[in-house]
């Protein structure tokens, strides 16, 4: 199993409760967690990125061991956070190398759904990479994340529509307690978490996406965040890496 994220937690609230069940699991980072403007760094009380990314590294290999994975098993690309969209050919590229090296069975990364740049930038790069691999290819699922709804963010659900087959995961209350310790390691983002649910972890098979498309009609939910970001540029660019990678749409 490879887990593709964007960022360390993102693996933990799409899936963190299933975790301790596969023997053989890999997870990629896209980014360290810090974004490079130090407002984020700062308010948690570190006096650079740095310092934060490091905490936020130590925090994922705290919730990882409570799920049995070492922290080898944790690779990280090392993208500054907000900057994953920046580098979507080379990430692509880096992917589809795991992916020839490690051969596994399927891939958990995460949905197009405008919630996150990042989260975004990690959906095209794993379609990308699948798309340079040679076969066989894994199977391809995706965990559900946040997107923009009809009462501000939608948490641990898919947006609704045609692309659906999704998989509610059965949870009992040991492995909802094991999450909610999980959880608890990232101290850094307990305010952002509190909004997750910790008892719903859900699954689909990805669907062929058309990076040229925006993912949903109206204001995508990253368009509300000044993250130097709107789904036009974020198109435009994935068009281009596209170009670059010699892959269609």
């Amino acid at each position: 199993m490879l887990v593709v994220a964007a960022h360390p937690d993102d693996e933990v609230i799409g899936i963190g409760a299933q975790l301790p069940r596969f023997r053989d699991i890999t997870l990629l980072h896209a980014t360290d967690g810090a974004p490079r403007d130090g407002r984020d760094a700062e308010m948690h009380g570190f006096s650079d990125t740095e310092s934060y990314a490091q905490a936020r590294r130590q925090e994922l290999i705290s919730a990882l061991a409570l799920a049995g994975v070492a922290p080898e098993r944790a690779l990280t690309c090392g993208i500054p956070d907000q900057q994953a969209t920046m580098r979507l050919a080379s990430l692509a590229r880096q992917v589809a190398i795991l992916v020839g090296s490690l051969r596994p069975a399927a891939i958990v990364t995460q949905a197009y759904e405008g919630g996150h740049p990042d989260h975004d930038a990690v959906a095209f790069a794993v379609h990308a990479a699948l798309q340079l691999v040679q076969a066989p290819r894994p199977a391809l699922l995706e965990m559900a994340g946040y997107h923009a709804g009809p009462q501000g963010m939608a948490t641990g659900c898919f947006l609704p529509g045609a692309h659906d087959g999704r998989i509610r995961l059965a949870m009992s209350p040991a492995a909802r307690a094991l999450k909610a310790q999980m959880v608890a390691c990232f101290a850094t983002q307990q305010q952002v978490l509190a909004g997750f649910p910790v008892g719903v972890e859900m699954l689909r098979l990805a669907p062929c996406y058309d990076f040229a498309r925006p993912p949903h009609p109206g204001r995508l939910h990253y368009e509300n965040y000044p993250w130097g970001m709107s789904g036009e540029t974020f198109r435009e660019m994935a068009a281009e890496a596209a170009q670059t990678l010699g892959i269609g749409r």
